[in-house]
């Protein structure tokens, strides 16, 4: 069952020299220099962010109803993986917490419970918020989401945000200064975002070269999962 009768989060195309899966894409190369090299003009507002390696997941409200779904949008309780029904557990357990999610709308982040191609030490819940997405499935931009957000849940360490673009090599310089709460390995890259007149326009990311993505990943057996924290009985 897909509650909204959409994915929960598409795939986001990766900036020129960022490492690349068999059906991943690359921006277009005007994108590509608004980002990295000169904003088209005083309003490109760029904003970069860690990029994280975990389960994307997202909760939503449905006549009424919270409900936990995965990337592609299902409901998190019909995973095969059991990350995904500790996730549903999680929501059910913090319903409350989910006020603000307005009927028709979707509120979206990593789940950071199980380690995919990077462990992190949490130290306390294993959601990670960075977006939300109103009814008609336009983004928030990112101090509306933030405002939202405040207080209530971790969102993804901002490496810079301004009117103007960042490169690869400063973000990837800044980004590599660890944060000694959280990563136990050196990052896996950066996502950048560019909004305009206070609306969404694009999105990008970039991996490291070298990054073994999905190097901890177990089959649908799921045996020996690496837990990224103490929760629900597992250990690290």
């Amino acid at each position: 069952m897909k509650p909204l009768n959409r994915k929960n989060y598409g795939s986001i195309p990766h900036l020129i020299g960022s490492k690349i899966g068999e059906t991943d894409k690359y921006v277009h190369e005007g994108q590509h220099r608004i980002l990295t090299e000169k904003t088209r003009d005083k309003y490109d507002f760029v904003i970069v962010t860690e990029k994280y390696d975990g389960s994307n997941v997202g909760i939503t409200k449905v006549d009424g109803r919270i409900m936990a779904i995965t990337r592609s949008g299902y409901l998190a309780e019909t995973s095969p993986y059991s990350q995904h029904h500790y996730f549903s557990k999680w929501v059910e357990f913090n319903k409350s917490r989910f006020d603000f999610i307005k009927e028709g709308e979707r509120f979206v982040g990593e789940w950071m419970l199980v380690a995919h191609g990077t462990k992190y030490r949490i130290a306390d819940e294993p959601f990670l918020a960075f977006d939300y997405f109103i009814k008609d499935n336009e983004r928030l931009i990112y101090d509306d989401f933030l405002r939202l957000v405040v207080n209530r849940f971790h969102t993804p360490r901002i490496i810079y945000s301004g009117y103007g673009s960042l490169s690869i090599e400063e973000g990837m310089k800044r980004l590599l200064i660890p944060d000694p709460n959280f990563e136990t390995e050196q990052p896996e890259g950066l996502v950048y975002r560019v909004e305009r007149k206070c609306k969404f326009d694009f999105i990008a990311k970039y991996v490291r070269p070298g990054y073994e993505s999905g190097k901890y990943i177990i089959g649908v057996d799921e045996k020996d999962l690496i837990w990224n924290m103490n929760i629900y009985g597992h250990t690290d």
